[in-house]
């Protein structure tokens, strides 16, 4: 591990000035990822700034409806809380899904959403990587990519965002509040991580400089009759080879809102919103998903290894869409 310096904030203000004052640092809170990369090499960081002492774990109703998450609510405290758990349970069952008991005490919700891909080639420096050094090229592409990416990709990287709390936040239409050094903004789940691109070392919107404070969900009824599906090779804490995200409600035999997001399918959490469209106000039939998931999966672009992906995910879509009717069936 490279050496660096280490700091405790004492304030959001104080770890900004940190931040403005060493370009190169990185804040730490529960560094559940963050250490992994540290010990891999990859993390250029010269500087830690502590941050999870900080007064940023409340979880609490907003006046308007909805919930205010803080940056440093632990995944524990937010898969447990109880308004999560009876107004938006496909978020409790992600965090579940996720990781240990263990890891879910120290992980943080702003974490959660700065992780990296979880790609091998990323990890190994045997290996080209330009997530890792831009413009050396995608290892990925040629190489082992069964986990990899079959929507959003580019040349230049086909890695997949690892995290199940952030599929579930997609389909919440959950917004991402973030302070930097000139001021406080708000940035939409669906446009706070990003596509590969040209640029693929660079995971989200943020500006240099700024640090989430809080994760806003927004009062949406039907989050309650939400699910979330997690397609994996073992169930004992391992990432996703497809995940969806659902949340359907029906009146009088038709669609009346629906939301659907997907897993470890693209660079981002990726929201399909085509299919959303389409059964908008069409009969909740196994028929009308069946033609929904085709629509999600329709620019699907498979790498030698995982086209099983595109079936996959079709099918999830179609289980939790009916899994999300059966719920709000029962309600």
């Amino acid at each position: 591990m490279r050496n660096f310096t280490y700091s405790r904030a004492t304030s959001v203000e104080d770890a900004l000035q940190g931040i403005r004052e060493n370009p190169q640092a990185t804040v730490i809170a529960g560094g559940t990822n963050l250490i992994d990369r540290l010990k891999g090499y990859l993390e250029p960081s010269s500087h830690l700034i502590d941050i999870s002492r900080l007064q940023m774990q409340q979880i609490e109703s907003l006046s308007t409806g909805g919930l205010r998450i803080g940056a440093l609510a632990s995944n524990t405290a937010v898969a447990d809380h109880p308004i999560v758990r009876r107004d938006y349970p496909l978020l409790s069952r992600a965090i579940l899904s996720g990781a240990s008991q263990q890891i879910r005490n120290v992980a943080t919700v702003g974490g959660n959403l700065l992780q990296r891909t979880r790609c091998s080639y990323f990890y190994d420096p045997a290996f080209p990587c330009n997530k890792r050094n831009p413009g050396s090229g995608c290892s990925a592409r040629t190489g082992i990519n069964r986990l990899h990416a079959i929507l959003g990709a580019s040349e230049h990287c086909v890695a997949v965002h690892p995290s199940d709390f952030c599929v579930a936040l997609a389909a919440l239409d959950a917004v991402v509040e973030v302070e930097g050094l000139s001021g406080k903004r708000e940035i939409s789940i669906t446009d706070f991580h990003r596509l590969p691109e040209n640029n693929p070392e660079q995971d989200t919107h943020l500006q240099p400089g700024e640090l989430i404070t809080a994760v806003i969900l927004p009062d949406l009824p039907v989050a309650k009759f939400g699910v979330y599906l997690k397609l994996r090779d073992r169930t004992s804490y391992s990432f996703a080879l497809v995940s969806v995200a659902a949340a359907i409600d029906v009146r009088d035999g038709q669609v009346e809102t629906v939301r659907i997001a997907l897993g470890g399918v693209a660079h981002k959490p990726w929201r399909a919103m085509v299919a959303e469209q389409f059964l908008q106000s069409q009969p909740a039939t196994l028929d009308s998903f069946k033609q929904a998931a085709d629509l999600a999966l329709q620019e699907a672009q498979p790498l030698e290894h995982n086209d099983f992906k595109i079936e996959m995910a079709k099918r999830a879509i179609e289980r939790a869409l009916m899994a999300s009717v059966q719920k709000g069936a029962e309600k």
